[in-house]
């Protein structure tokens, strides 16, 4: 045994140049070497690689690793290769090679030449690679990113669960699986699919004391971003995000901003997709904005930060993606942006799909949600999700840096569930929560629920906060949503018995996740941020400035955009500009009185107006909002616009609030006098005009829900806007 050991420390010193193994690395090699199958559970930097890279090359034979990105394979075999004198020491059979390159490949593995073969399990599949590998000498097969295989991991692969029947076909040898995520459940879905229960499994703790994590409410999100990479000058860092177009948003916007950052997704060409990932590994570029397509087995070990611009649909994958921060244990921070909505944005997407798949999308949801809106330890859960248990806190988190404010929650819990009974569970949280708070909007009056007995029940609650409660309570297992009709809560067997048997649950003080400062014309809550002081003098200006024009407040600035004021102190109207919801026709026509209070203000306070705070914004070239505002100027009906665009006359609205919004005047007389009368238009105009916000249902509940809609109440106010405000 000695010897062997000897054997195996000088040959990582000759390939691979290092003095001794990592963790449990010389086990596992031992155990692959001896012909066992190998089952490795080891974290992201823990050295998985080596694990079969050292058996192949000391082993008669080659070695057939399946592996699921072309990308990755590449980066695999160049390393391979700069471990040897051979070029063929190492290959890979993927769909990127002509038929010449397959060629050399075959003869230098039936030369005995090739110790690696790297191949994706689509390759493996085909016929003549199944006849071809079956004249082939093969030591073992490695599955690398093995989670790929559970339809409970983050990022399943329908062919990898056709792996077996395949090296069945080929013929047999050992399997080693690794994966730097699993579940206890994941891990079983694997072995079980592999054939390989009796195989021995080795874990490696999946805490990673370098690691900082963090979860922050997405509120300016984009700027915090921008903050964060500035105050982080020089370090590699990567941002997910879910999808291929704020992807290409953000990454612009970053470098507009002065950041070196490159995008990277599956919509790019491969020869685009290469050299970004090439110059990210170069250090020609510090940042990549990317979707999940990249990073698999992306060996950077100095990525000092990993940033979700999106929260992730699990917490594997969650896992796996800020597990590239800090391979070679130094800095890593691991910061989320969470709202709700995305979440429920997420949901609606798994729609259609077929329930089993629906009721795994759902429980992965939620495990995300409760792990964002927890006060416990993050690594503390992260590792509770995997199984492993930590005894105290890592103090290298949020939650443990800065605790959440807590409460005692039993009576709301009871309140929420009974109010979910009480309307014969056919509702969605959001109408819970308007009928607790006493919110009475046209769907509670619709249902006629605002003469229902929990009506205002909890009204020193608004609902954002019955939201957070209804949402711990689908946390803590009380309540369900339900499948079919996806939203309805529905109370869950330990809910009912909790009505009949309440006990104490300790509620976390719910932070401003839901709040979307960016969206649409109705804007609300602060980040805290702004001065106060500024703060005032700015809403005294605008109240004085209101009374001479004889406009609402609301209609010059509204509160987000002064508040964005005494973040940013403004001083030019480029600047002001850039302010959000201000826009360059409002700036010129409410803008000089404002920028010339904040000059005296910064000037009388000698305030240092930090660069990292003005983001310059890219100029929104969405395809769906110019052809908004050019089909608007042609006078096409809205109807016919929606149609075209595939979307409903209502998500059209939210467009054209949106762009509204932004300062951009539009004309849509032409589609109010087709809809409604002047009378009617005009009383609505007239309200906005007297009233002290801009609230819909304000508007609803003054001019009467029998007469006026919704939908002519939000065009008119589309018009007051267009014609007062911009």
């Amino acid at each position: 045994m000695k010897n062997r050991g000897e054997i195996l420390h000088k040959n990582l010193k000759k390939y691979f140049g290092f003095d001794s193994f990592k963790g449990n690395q010389e086990d596992i090699i031992t155990n692959v070497l001896a012909g066992n199958d190998t089952f490795v559970l080891m974290p992201t930097g823990g050295g998985k690689s080596l694990c079969y890279q050292l058996p192949a090359l000391i082993q008669d034979g080659t070695a057939i690793v399946i592996s699921p990105l072309i990308a990755l394979m590449k980066n695999q075999v160049d390393a391979m290769r700069s471990f040897s004198m051979d070029d063929g020491v190492a290959h890979f059979l993927n769909s990127s090679l002509t038929k010449t390159a397959i060629a050399k490949v075959r003869k230098d593995v039936l030369d005995k030449r090739t110790r690696l073969l790297y191949v994706a399990p689509e390759s493996l599949t085909k016929e003549e690679n199944i006849d071809f590998l079956k004249k082939v000498n093969i030591s073992f097969y490695a599955i690398d990113e093995a989670h790929c295989i559970s339809e409970w991991g983050h990022d399943f692969r329908p062919e990898y669960r056709r792996i077996r029947p395949i090296i069945n076909k080929i013929g047999t040898a050992p399997i080693i699986a690794l994966t730097a995520t699993a579940t206890p459940k994941v891990q079983n879905d694997i072995q079980k699919n592999l054939d390989m229960l009796g195989s021995k499994v080795f874990k490696s703790s999946f805490r990673r004391h370098n690691l900082y994590y963090e979860i922050r409410p997405k509120i300016h999100a984009t700027k915090e971003i921008i903050k964060f990479i500035l105050a982080n000058q020089n370090k590699s860092g990567i941002i997910y995000c879910l999808s291929r177009k704020k992807v290409e948003e953000l990454a612009e916007t970053l470098k507009v901003n002065g950041i070196k950052v490159l995008p990277y997704h599956a919509g790019m060409d491969a020869l685009t997709r290469s050299s970004n990932q090439d110059q990210f590994l170069m250090e020609e570029v510090d940042v990549i904005v990317a979707t999940i397509a990249f990073g698999m087995g992306i060996d950077k070990p100095d990525v000092r930060f990993v940033i979700h611009y999106d929260m992730p649909k699990s917490l594997e994958g969650y896992y796996q993606e800020t597990g590239r921060a800090g391979r070679d244990g130094g800095e890593g921070k691991c910061i989320a942006f969470y709202r709700y909505k995305d979440i429920q944005k997420l949901e609606k997407f798994m729609q259609g799909k077929p329930v089993a798949e629906q009721e795994i999308g759902k429980q992965l949801l939620l495990e995300t949600v409760a792990y964002a809106e927890s006060a416990v330890c993050r690594p503390k859960l992260l590792l509770n999700y995997f199984g492993e248990f930590m005894e105290e806190g890592c103090d290298n988190c949020d939650n443990c840096l800065h605790p959440k404010e807590r409460f005692e929650g039993k009576a709301d819990i009871l309140l929420s569930l009974k109010a979910i009974l009480g309307v014969q569970e056919k509702f969605k949280s959001e109408h819970i929560s308007s009928i607790l708070s006493g919110i009475a909007n046209s769907a509670v009056k619709t249902y006629n629920h605002h003469h229902s007995e929990y009506f205002g029940a909890g009204k020193e609650k608004d609902v954002k906060c019955w939201n957070a409660v209804l949402r711990q309570a689908l946390i803590a297992g009380l309540i369900t949503k339900d499948i079919e009709n996806y939203g309805l809560l529905r109370l869950t067997e330990a809910g009912h018995e909790f009505i009949k048997k309440p006990y104490s649950v300790m509620l976390t003080q719910d932070h401003d996740f839901d709040i979307t400062p960016e969206e649409g014309i109705s804007t609300g809550g602060g980040t805290g941020a702004a001065d106060e002081e500024l703060m005032h003098i700015l809403k005294d200006l605008r109240k004085k400035m209101a009374r001479e024009l004889n406009l609402p407040p609301f209609v010059i600035f509204q509160d987000p955009s002064l508040e964005d004021m005494a973040i940013q102190y403004p001083v030019e109207m480029d600047e002001l500009q850039h302010i959000m919801g201000v826009g360059t026709g409002k700036a010129k026509k409410y803008g000089k009185r404002f920028i010339e209070v904040i000059h005296v203000y910064v000037e009388e306070k000698d305030i240092i107006r930090p660069q990292d705070m003005v983001v310059k914004s890219v100029i929104n070239k969405s395809g769906v909002k110019v052809y908004i505002i050019q089909n608007i100027d042609r006078k096409l009906s809205l109807d016919d616009i929606a149609n075209a665009k595939n979307i409903t006359l209502m998500d059209l609205i939210e467009e054209i609030e949106a762009i509204v919004s932004s300062g951009t005047k539009l004309n849509i007389d032409y589609y109010l006098n087709e809809i409604m009368d002047d009378e009617k238009l005009n009383e609505i105009f007239e309200y906005f005009r007297e009233a002290e916000t801009e609230s819909i249902d304000a508007a609803l509940a003054e001019l009467g829900e029998e007469y006026f809609t919704e939908e002519e109440i939000r065009l008119v106010r589309i018009k007051f806007f267009s014609e007062l405000a911009n």
